[in-house]
């Protein structure tokens, strides 16, 4: 008589075991199938090399086949649609950001799909903290000093990721907390307006600290404090921007893995394993600081889904605050 799921579970003493015993209920066991990790952003960038760590880890602790595809544009949206509306069957994950289940809930006049419903949430992964930047040639030095720069040239540009970034509500952020009147300039990556931060066409911007550290450390920008609400391990000289004046100041985005909705509970609870051995690992710890990330404290799939309504509300305060909405 064939087993049901409850029965299988119990006698195989839980959910990896479960996925082991697929074939005496006629499904493969799982993973028996190239798994896609979807990553919504072109390749090179934060989260590409994260979806590749994890994919690294999938193919060593469950010996999948993983391919990581890169779906950017459109604020990730098109990457989070494509996995919402995949077979919900554990081959097509999403490494998902704040961006993608959390700030676009509000910043999207209409989204193709809702994060609070279409997703399954695996795990957090990893913390991406940001960093104000100015041109060297402002004659300020320390946070203080550029506030006062900043309200004595009233309309003073920044540079942004893009509309309804996290660099661009940073800096709406800093805006509203430093009584500063400043003008938005949004550009299409972070990249691209950091190098002109660098050339002088803008003065300034929060940016993802990992690919300014390079610029930072050249001397090409000044940095005046880092958003986390503690140093960074990769650049502890840094100071944090509350630390230098602006106190309960706090801007981290972060990074997690999702599965489709509907994902068998299994399956889900095997990748989260894999995540949680993936951040116990001290080499691969130390790998996330070098690139200037924040590995993260073990999370559930239910401490995660938890940590997404909570972090969905405090972004639409930022959100609406700043004033960006998007089609």
């Amino acid at each position: 008589m064939p087993l049901t799921r409850r029965e299988a579970i119990a006698g195989c003493g839980g959910g990896l075991a479960w996925l082991a015993a697929g074939p005496a209920r006629g499904q493969a066991t799982y993973p028996s199938k190239t798994i896609r990790m979807i990553v919504p952003y072109p390749a090179g960038g934060t989260t590409d090399l994260l979806g590749r760590l994890f994919a690294d880890q999938l193919k060593n602790g469950l010996g999948a086949t993983v391919v990581v595809e890169n779906k950017p544009g459109a604020g990730t949206t098109l990457g989070a649609e494509l996995v919402a509306k995949s077979e919900p069957d554990g081959y097509t994950l999403l490494m998902a950001t704040s961006t993608t289940l959390a700030i676009n809930k509000t910043l999207y006049k209409r989204l193709p799909y809702d994060p609070a419903v279409d997703f399954a949430p695996v795990g957090l992964v990893a913390g991406v903290p940001f960093a104000l930047i100015i041109n060297p040639a402002i004659p300020a030095k320390t946070l203080a000093e550029f506030i006062a720069y900043a309200k004595s040239k009233p309309g003073l540009s920044y540079g942004s990721a893009g509309n309804g970034s996290p660099q661009h509500l940073g800096a709406e952020m800093l805006k509203t907390a430093a009584g500063i009147d400043i003008r938005h300039v949004p550009y299409r990556g972070s990249v691209p307006a950091m190098f002109d931060v660098v050339a002088g066409h803008i003065p300034f911007m929060v940016v993802d600290l990992q690919p300014a550290l390079q610029q930072i450390r050249e001397g090409k920008v000044r940095v005046l404090g880092v958003t986390t609400p503690k140093r960074v391990a990769a650049a502890p000289e840094i100071p944090t921007l509350a630390e230098a004046g602006l106190p309960g100041f706090e801007l981290v985005a972060w990074q997690g893995v999702v599965a489709p909705s509907g994902t068998p509970r299994p399956i889900v609870d095997a990748l989260a394993a894999q995540i949680a051995k993936l951040l116990a690992d001290p080499a691969t710890r130390d790998k996330l600081r070098e690139i200037s990330l924040e590995p993260l404290p073990p999370s559930t799939p239910d401490s995660f889904a938890a940590y997404i309504k909570t972090e969905t509300a405090r972004w639409a305060v930022i959100v609406k605050n700043s004033g960006a909405e998007l089609e």
